[in-house]
Order: C-alpha cells, then sequence, then structure tokens
C-alpha cells in the first residue's frame, strides 16, 4: 500500500494535482474539479486535527464495520456517500484550493506520523496512524481517478 508520508508517493499525488485544469471534467459524481479540490482537503484536516468533528450515531453503529471495507485493498467504490461537513456546494477558485490541497499534501509527509490527530475518526472511530494514511492516500486517489488522473 502507498504511503502519503513517503516523499515519492506525495510528490506523485502532487503531480497528479499539478495535472488538473480548472475544465477538468468529472467522470462521475457532482462536484466540479474546484469543489473536489476543496472537498479533498477536509479529511487532511480532520487528520491533522485542525477540523474537529463530533462521532454521530451512525459512526458508533457501523463506523468499525465500514472500516474494515475502506481499509482493504482497492479503489474506494464510486459515488458512495459523502459526510454533510465535506460537501462542497458553492463555487471555489481554482487555483486557490488547488495551492491549499498541495500544502496539507506536502505537510503530510513534511510533518511526519506525530502531526496525525490522535483524536477518533468522525465516523471509523480509533485509528492507527498507519489507518489515517491509508485513508488519506485512497481518498485523494479516488477523487484523481475521478477527474481522470
Amino acid at each position: 500500500m502507498q504511503s502519503l508520508f513517503d516523499s515519492k508517493t506525495n510528490e506523485e499525488i502532487i503531480n497528479r494535482i499539478n495535472s488538473l485544469a480548472v475544465d477538468s471534467k468529472n467522470e462521475w459524481g457532482k462536484m466540479n474539479v474546484s469543489q473536489m479540490l476543496k472537498h479533498s482537503q477536509q479529511p487532511l484536516l480532520v487528520a491533522f486535527g485542525d477540523k474537529k468533528l463530533k462521532r454521530g450515531l451512525m459512526g458508533i453503529l457501523f463506523g468499525n464495520m465500514a472500516k474494515k471495507a475502506f481499509l482493504k485493498p482497492g479503489d474506494f467504490k464510486k459515488n458512495l456517500p459523502t459526510d454533510p461537513s465535506f460537501l462542497v456546494k458553492d463555487q471555489k477558485e481554482f487555483e486557490e484550493e488547488k495551492q491549499k490541497l498541495i500544502e496539507l499534501v506536502k505537510r503530510f509527509a513534511a510533518s511526519g506520523s506525530a502531526s496525525i490527530s490522535k483524536d477518533p475518526h468522525p465516523f471509523f472511530g480509533k485509528l492507527t496512524v498507519d489507518e489515517w494514511d491509508t485513508l488519506q492516500i485512497k481518498h485523494l486517489d479516488h477523487h484523481l481517478r475521478q477527474f481522470g488522473v
């Protein structure tokens, strides 16, 4: 499994982000590319502990079961439901959101495992650093594939 902590993998993700254009079209889903860039920042902010979300009833009931499915090898399925706090409905400025996402991806590798939150994930519950990493790389890959890069 790739790791966002790995400098080579981190650089590959950044190169894929840089391959996006303001007019990149989605292959599935409802977000445009600028909204996707903003959306993709949110799980990274949660992983760093910069964005705090309460654990809801659905996470308490089903989070551990879902965690196993999301962490297993393979890509995320298309059109999965999105946590309402991660939805981006308004228009965003492409270059600004792209740079913010790149900075967060760089921060992940530069800061290392010590920067990862000790708080439970709002849906999946307690995660190891490796599990946080796996979720981040799979989520970013999912949305970059959504836009063909």
